[in-house]
């Protein structure tokens, strides 16, 4: 069988190889980009195996750079990208669940292949000819639509417990069955599993997120127990019930709302995921069978934050999602006066009004009975747009006067007194946006320092 390359990749793909085998080594494309091009993905990456040692590559190229070189490991840098190029090796002993103990160069391509994951990622090409190489049935496994592990499941997943994320995760990349014997052994090396660090459990999660149906990968990883691992707040959703306006438990409607979300956004999908954990604490029972949910969103946003600093997401990330979960709630009806409207968008911060849609829009598609934008929804953007236009103050950076006026004004050190002042003005200005004059706040703002002038709480801390 032959596959055709990338036309805008094939030149440098073919000169690297020929750069091997004209000083008489070998050196094969090999891994996920030969099985992408063969199932008709784009490919961006791409992977070499060659008996060259690492000394011996960089002996061949310019540039190249010791990214993995412990494992045989580097990269040739060409046109403006990076080739990861790694020697043919054997494994030694597994010792921590991750890495082998000692690694051996091998001088076959097929014995290389052989130490890999699934059979899928282990099909090989030759660049100069465009034929397969494959040793252990990966096309097969293609054809069928399966993932399988190369030689006895066990025993891969005792070397390395990541590989049982990722065949998880490859069963939602690619919407493959994972083979039977391969997923029972998954339950079977759990505690391989748990070794492996959060940072990698983290990295194989946002990779599921850009699945085009994630919840394929989570449904795997809570049937074999994966997901206790890493994610037990989600797992424990599983058959709770919630009320007449959700068709699914509290678990599908979470994984479910995640594959609403937009692809392109990983974190976005993740907050989709993770909006809901507070119904589980805070599920009570109702009248006919209901159930209620009451501040669920406040106490999902800290359990949220607790699972992605487990996780060991960024600030930046955890922020982002947990002003997202907290927020999903909001319930706009037409009594909602301009005022109102202004401080939602204060409360959210305008950067995040377009967050706070689209998780109230994934959360609506995955309940299972309802889609499309509602009508309420529709007119709280129509408004939005309107304060937007208006360039209407929303938070006190908005306003036509700054602390430093304030303090100039009525000769007082800067303290807690100056933020007291210019909320109070935000207040009042969000209900009569043309109150935002520099005399008029000034005016408003001398009321409100005689008000508080004397307060202790504001004496105290001046």
């Amino acid at each position: 069988m032959k596959i055709q390359l990338p036309k805008e990749k094939h030149r440098e793909i073919r000169r690297i190889a020929d750069s091997f085998f004209e000083a008489g080594f070998e050196c094969y494309l090999v891994g996920g980009s030969v099985r992408d091009i063969i199932l008709g993905f784009d490919v961006d990456d791409f992977d070499f195996a060659t008996n060259a040692r690492p000394e011996e590559v960089h002996e061949l190229f310019r540039r190249v750079i010791p990214t993995g070189i412990k494992h045989g490991t580097v990269s040739v840098l060409s046109d403006g990208k990076a080739y990861e190029v790694t020697t043919y090796r054997s494994d030694g002993k597994y010792i921590d669940g991750r890495r082998p103990e000692v690694v051996r160069f091998s001088k076959t391509l097929e014995e290389d292949v052989r130490r890999r994951d699934f059979t899928i990622n282990g099909i090989a090409c030759d660049v100069r000819t465009e034929e397969i190489i494959d040793y252990v049935g990966g096309l097969a496994d293609i054809e069928r639509r399966i993932i399988r592990t190369i030689g006895d499941p066990l025993e891969r997943f005792g070397e390395d417990g990541l590989r049982t994320f990722r065949a998880c995760r490859f069963a939602a990349k690619l919407n493959f069955n994972i083979e039977e014997e391969t997923f029972a052994a998954i339950s079977k090396t759990l505690e391989i599993a748990s070794m492996v660090s959060m940072e990698r459990v983290r990295d194989e999660l946002i990779k599921l997120l850009e699945a085009d149906v994630p919840s394929i990968g989570f449904e795997r990883m809570r049937e074999s127990g994966l997901m206790g691992l890493f994610l037990p707040e989600l797992a424990a959703g599983y058959g709770l019930v919630q009320n007449k306006y959700h068709l699914y438990d509290i678990y599908y409607h979470s994984i479910y709302s995640c594959d609403a979300a937009p692809k392109n956004d990983p974190v976005l999908r993740l907050a989709s995921l993770l909006h809901d954990l507070g119904k589980v604490p805070t599920r009570r029972p109702a009248e006919g069978g209901e159930y209620t949910f009451y501040n669920h969103e406040v106490i999902g946003a800290r359990i949220a934050r607790r699972v992605m600093k487990r996780l060991k997401f960024s600030n930046e990330e955890i922020e982002r999602v947990t002003n997202m979960v907290v927020n999903h709630m909001f319930h706009y009806t037409d009594e909602w006066t301009d005022g109102a409207v202004r401080r939602f968008m204060r409360k959210v911060g305008v950067e995040n009004l377009k967050d706070i849609l689209e998780i109230r829009m994934a959360d609506r598609r995955g309940n299972g009975m309802r889609d499309g934008i509602p009508q309420p929804i529709r007119e709280l953007l129509r408004r939005i747009d309107r304060v937007i236009e208006a360039e209407n103050a929303i938070t006190v950076r908005d306003l036509d006067i700054d602390g430093h006026v304030v303090m100039e004004e009525f000769d007082v050190k800067p303290g807690p007194i100056i933020g007291h002042i210019l909320n109070e003005l935000l207040e009042l200005v969000l209900d009569d946006p043309e109150m935002n004059t520099r005399p008029g706040l000034l005016e408003k703002a001398r009321a409100i320092y005689v008000q508080v002038k004397d307060d202790e709480r504001f004496r105290r801390r001046e």
